[in-house]
């Protein structure tokens, strides 16, 4: 059930900044068709933190209900108290949720025994499988092993979520934890780059209209495809510079075009400073992504026959 790509869901809103239930729906739809292999609900790019407890718990039960258990759903708890994230994970649990993960006490001191009691709390209140968020230097401090064999102690804990761009901490991660773990890449520059370290899969925002084009490049590059892989990742790696400042507009626009859903803007102060995109800019970005992948995959296949 672990694995692959899953996208770290939008979660649509309306102009005050309300979840808009009705684009939720469509593009819940729409990326289960496109056959994706689970959705991420409610981390930062489906702005989890920023909405109320009611809201997100509504979320999760919109998205499950057209969902349908057709693929299985991670949803991030985390919260500004350990009070919050329990009660999230309870109501993901009951809400028939498969996993849950959390963003650590990033905004307060307190070093790694303050992160994982948090964690700990937060795994013992549910039976669900647990994947702890991001352990870059704002989550570990000291050895990052003796940090792992905590993880590992508890029993909940079956994988994590890695936004961290440092290739090193990821093998060593994996090097400590083996197949304990199972990891995902959360930093979407490194979709392929990380499988190399022993991850499992990636969750990322891109995958939500990049989904089928990101999946065929890592599983060709698994299955041996480096030049697929090299070219892909050169461009993708040039997109995701090019896009970054003005990121919440564009995925915005480019969701519009993709599924026609409107995900409505970021809910401020996120995005509050992004210019708008034109429509032809944007189209020929996506043209320019699913272009790699298309071509490179019609050589693969006259190359097989």
């Amino acid at each position: 059930m672990f694995q692959g790509i899953w996208p770290a869901m939008f979660t649509p809103v309306d102009n005050e900044g309300n979840p808009a239930f009705g684009e939720l729906e469509k593009i819940t739809d729409c990326l289960i068709r496109d056959g994706v292999d689970g959705l991420y609900l409610l981390g930062s790019t489906g702005q989890g933190v920023l909405f109320k407890e009611a809201q997100r718990k509504k979320i999760l039960e919109v998205v499950q209900d057209v969902n349908a258990e057709r693929v299985p759903i991670m949803v991030q708890v985390g919260s500004m108290t350990t009070r919050d994230s329990k009660a999230l994970a309870c109501h993901a649990e009951n809400a028939g949720a498969d996993a849950i993960s959390s963003v650590g006490p990033v905004y307060f001191p307190g070093g790694a025994d303050m992160v994982l009691t948090h964690y700990r709390d937060i795994a013992q209140t549910t039976q669900l499988p647990f994947f702890p968020y991001q352990l870059g230097s704002t989550s570990i401090k000291g050895d990052i092993n003796d940090f792992i064999r905590a993880l590992l102690d508890m029993p909940q804990v079956q994988g994590m979520k890695l936004t961290t761009t440092d290739l090193i901490q990821i093998s060593t991660i994996h090097n400590y934890a083996g197949d304990r773990l199972k990891l995902f890449s959360g930093a979407d520059e490194l979709l392929c780059h990380s499988s190399l370290c022993g991850t499992v899969g990636a969750i990322g925002s891109f995958y939500n209209f990049w989904y089928k084009e990101c999946a065929h490049v890592r599983n060709t590059f698994i299955n041996g495809d480096f030049e697929l892989a090299k070219d892909f990742m050169l461009e993708f790696q040039r997109t995701i510079f090019e896009v970054l400042p003005n990121v919440w507009t564009f995925f915005r626009a480019a969701m519009k075009l993709k599924y026609q859903v409107d995900i409505g803007p970021a809910v401020r102060p996120v995005g509050n400073n992004n210019q708008k995109w034109e429509v032809g800019e944007v189209q020929q970005i996506m043209d320019r992504i699913e272009e790699v992948a298309k071509v490179k995959a019609e050589v693969e296949v006259k190359a097989k026959v």
